[in-house]
């Protein structure tokens, strides 16, 4: 018997993920078993697959029972067969931070797990015969309660929802573009603490990454972590410029696309365009990030602007976007309104330059347009 064994579930029948984002390719919920003297269930799953679950469990255990369930995080879609692991197995113990056992009972019946719980803090270890868990706290990455834990026999990090990515197992594909789509709209407002726990892996000998979405990294970690550092500190991944548009009759559309073309004429290495009205508003937020300048061309819609737009810049608020260069191009039939709008809308943003000129159509894009829309295409080519 392997001492370490994968037990966790793809679901490719969910949607929506936390109800927000669309993983068309659905999403795995990793959980582990550790077999030693001890054993040790790393993880449990969404209770949409518990039953699932519960079967690889009972597999993986060949007749022995678990003694511990290490909880690194309370999120529902990773505790949230908990209680039914404990009433299986009603003499195992909870491993956990301090906070969520708080958590504990605001998510299951708080009588289920009394007594129950061994309360974990920074550098506590168990030992579990030849393997050994060393816990390292996690706050912020991205609850509060988190933590993750390192196996020094095997030398593998359970990481949590770091380094996880939408999709699931059985859909093979490219880590990096879901992983930073799953990172920038999950995890991306928190990267001080993210920059915090990757020091702590940095003093590890790790040999493999076992998160609790996606694959299980088990070669060229320095890719991996490599982009991690770069998302946490907001640098910019890619030499391009990101066009992000709200139009409501094509108007502005057709503005975007032809900006879109003079910076390619320009020279720009990536220029990529998303439609917000759309397309899939998680990937535009992960383009925004990725690369180093935005573009919003917006149009304008009831003395704000389009609502579209004001989600998209709303939703990249929530996520900490900063140290980008933005451009802005409104469209406005009678009283143009919608630069002032997203001008708002970026003011709480930190270290966000805004180039110059703000290019103003009214209502289709002219010929006199094409002179204020190249200067600003000279200014986003620096």
């Amino acid at each position: 018997m392997k001492a370490i064994t994968y037990i966790g579930v793809d679901d490719t029948d969910l949607d929506l993920f936390e109800g927000l984002y669309t993983i068309p390719n659905g999403v795995s919920y990793n959980s582990y078993l550790i077999v030693d003297e001890k054993v040790a269930i790393i993880d449990s799953v969404d209770i949409r697959k518990c039953d699932e679950w519960l079967a690889n469990l009972e597999t993986a255990l060949s007749g022995k029972t678990p003694d511990y369930i290490v909880v690194h995080h309370m999120e529902p879609d990773h505790a949230g067969s908990l209680a039914a692991a404990v009433e299986r197995y009603p003499n195992v113990k909870l491993v956990c931070t301090a906070r969520a056992q708080q958590m504990l009972t605001q998510f299951f019946d708080g009588e289920l797990f009394a007594q129950k719980c061994i309360v974990v803090g920074e550098g506590d270890t168990i030992s579990l015969g030849e393997h050994t868990l060393t816990f390292y706290m996690a706050p912020m990455v991205h609850w509060p309660e988190v933590m993750v834990s390192y196996e020094s026999m095997s030398k593998v990090l359970f990481s949590a929802d770091a380094f996880g990515k939408f999709g699931a197992l059985s859909h093979n594909e490219e880590w990096a573009c879901e992983a930073r789509r799953y990172y920038f709209n999950i995890c991306g407002k928190y990267g001080v603490p993210v920059q915090t726990l990757l020091k702590k892996i940095a003093k590890l000998d790790v040999s493999a990454i076992y998160p609790l979405h996606g694959p299980l990294l088990t070669d060229n970690l320095e890719y991996y972590i490599g982009l991690y550092d770069c998302w946490s500190k907001y640098e910019v991944e890619t030499d391009g410029v990101f066009i992000a548009y709200a139009s409501i009759y094509g108007g502005t559309a057709a503005v975007a696309e032809r900006f879109a073309q003079m910076l390619r004429d320009r020279g720009i290495p990536k220029v990529s365009i998303a439609d917000l009205c759309r397309d899939d508003k998680a990937e535009a937020v992960e383009d925004a990030f990725r690369m180093g300048t935005l573009v919003l061309a917006a149009a304008s819609y009831d003395g704000d602007v389009f609502p579209p737009m004001h989600e998209f810049l709303h939703h990249l608020q929530l996520k900490g976007f900063r140290s980008r260069r933005v451009a802005i191009i409104e469209n406005g039939s009678w009283a143009p309104c919608a630069a002032r709008a997203m001008m708002a809308l970026l003011e709480p943003m930190k270290e966000i330059e805004v180039l110059s000129p703000t290019v103003t159509i009214r209502s289709r894009m002219k010929q006199s347009d094409i002179p204020a829309l190249e200067r600003l295409a000279d200014a986003v080519v620096g």
